[in-house]
């Protein structure tokens, strides 16, 4: 048997080095080697591999594209539409999805939720690294599963897991988590770097020559991010994201990679007693109930992903007792607002400067596209004169540095959102209005000016 052969790479600086020390020689950086296996290529491998380039029968062949015969995605539903939807319709056969978040937000739950209901043609293998049998059984009748003839495994071995998994054969399997597990090839502890990464590239590579469907449940550091090697986000087919607004019972599952669907897509859930159930109207969350209109809030219509949603943009404008007021944001871009309160000020020419400005997005929803812009300056000017729009207004469009106002895409689906939630009025940009808004039911005023939104405050 030929003798395994390692390198050492820098995680700071990537360089290669032959053995472990201290520190890296290039970047000067300390305790950043990680070890990785060097697949040696033997002289037989050498020749064969040298016949093929040759184009020896057997080997792969230069193909034009048009001559190439696939097979479309053949999806799998999970049973819950709003991970369907995230998913882009089911799950793939073959696909690889990673998915994150804090600790206890629920990525455990819902993995056991997507195996104890997947159909019965379809076979499933829960993997644990984090608990033991009987804390998964314990949890499931918390839950009220019927996970009964749920096949489980409490495993950190790759190798073991994938012997196993040639046995059983399934179509689906939930490994929780890859950071727990670890490879005999390597000796650094798992967790690690090259751990995780080597782990990974042999379950991938399992998932995609015996068609089966893998998810990654994976640890987050304190910045946020997936724990372990970028490379791994680049790895897997799908990465998703849970979030959560501090202690708020919602829950956000968020698609920030796709390679059989659309980015930026997001479902909605909230956690309960029987475990992560679907919130079926994700605006009603996000809309502070009022029994009268108060100043400084705004209702817009954002977009995440295909789903248009309704959220409130709260605005407070107060006399700074500071040289230097204040301008904090929760949900929206503080440079953004900066830019819009400079544009508000040169424009309309409100004395603004002397005043503290805090925004808020209720519902701990994070706003990144420029269509809150016009309901952000609403919100201020309402907040600033203590004046409010009439009870139900929706607002959305884009503000350039000049003042005016730009269309935003897919006016029409943020409409119909608005109408289908009982709005009768919408203020929008001149662009986004067409022959089609008369046949809502909703009354649409353009504007193309920032000087005009005053006249509605």
């Amino acid at each position: 048997m030929a003798k395994i052969k390692l390198q050492y790479t820098c995680t700071h600086c990537a360089a290669v080095h032959n053995k472990w020390a201290g520190q890296c020689g290039d970047c000067g950086q300390w305790n950043c080697l990680e070890e990785s296996v060097v697949q040696a290529a033997t002289p037989a491998q050498k020749s064969s591999r040298f016949s093929t380039y040759a184009g020896d029968v057997g080997g792969q062949k230069i193909q034009k594209l048009g001559n190439v015969k696939f097979q479309r995605n053949i999806r799998t539903s999970t049973k819950i539409k709003e991970l369907d939807r995230v998913l882009g319709g089911g799950l793939v056969t073959g696909s690889v999805v990673l998915i994150g978040g804090d600790p206890g937000i629920g990525k455990s739950t819902l993995m056991l939720q997507v195996t104890a209901t997947m159909p019965e043609n379809i076979k499933t293998l829960y993997v644990t690294g984090e608990e033991s049998l009987s804390q998964i059984s314990m949890r499931a009748q918390r839950l009220e599963l019927a996970a009964d003839d749920l096949e489980c495994m409490a495993e950190t071995s790759v190798e073991a897991i994938i012997a196993s998994a040639l046995v059983h054969k399934p179509n689906l399997m939930v490994i929780d988590s890859i950071q727990t597990l670890y490879t005999e090839n390597l000796t650094s502890i798992p967790g690690s770097i090259s751990q995780v990464k080597e782990c990974a590239a042999q379950l991938v590579r399992f998932a995609k020559q015996n068609n089966t469907s893998i998810i990654f449940v994976g640890h987050v550091t304190k910045e946020g991010g997936i724990a372990g090697p970028r490379v791994l986000e680049h790895m897997v087919d799908t990465v998703l994201y849970f979030e959560s607004d501090g202690n708020s019972r919602y829950r956000v599952l968020r698609a920030l990679k796709n390679r059989f669907g659309a980015v930026n897509e997001i479902g909605v859930f909230a956690m309960t007693e029987k475990g992560v159930q679907e919130v079926e109207n994700p605006s009603a969350i996000f809309l502070s109930e009022h029994s009268e209109p108060q100043p400084g809030s705004v209702v817009m219509v954002t977009r995440e992903g295909t789903r248009p949603l309704l959220v409130e943009v709260q605005a407070l404008a107060d006399q700074s007792p500071l040289g230097n007021p204040r301008r904090l944001t929760v949900g929206l871009d503080h440079n953004r607002l900066a830019m819009l309160l400079a544009v508000l000020h040169n424009g309309c020419q409100l004395a603004i400067h002397d005043h503290d400005i805090f925004m808020n997005v209720v519902g701990g929803m994070k706003v990144t596209e420029t269509a809150a812009d016009l309901a952000i300056i609403m919100a201020v000017v309402s907040s600033f004169r203590n004046r409010y729009l009439p009870k139900g207004t929706i607002v959305f469009g884009e503000v350039g540095l000049t003042g005016e106002i730009r269309p935003v895409f897919n006016g029409e689906d943020r409409l119909k959102e608005a109408a289908n939630h009982g709005f009768t009025h919408a203020i929008v940009p001149k662009g986004n209005i067409g022959a089609w808004t008369k046949g809502l039911n909703i009354k649409v005023t353009g504007v193309d000016n920032i000087n005009q939104i005053l006249d509605y405050i």
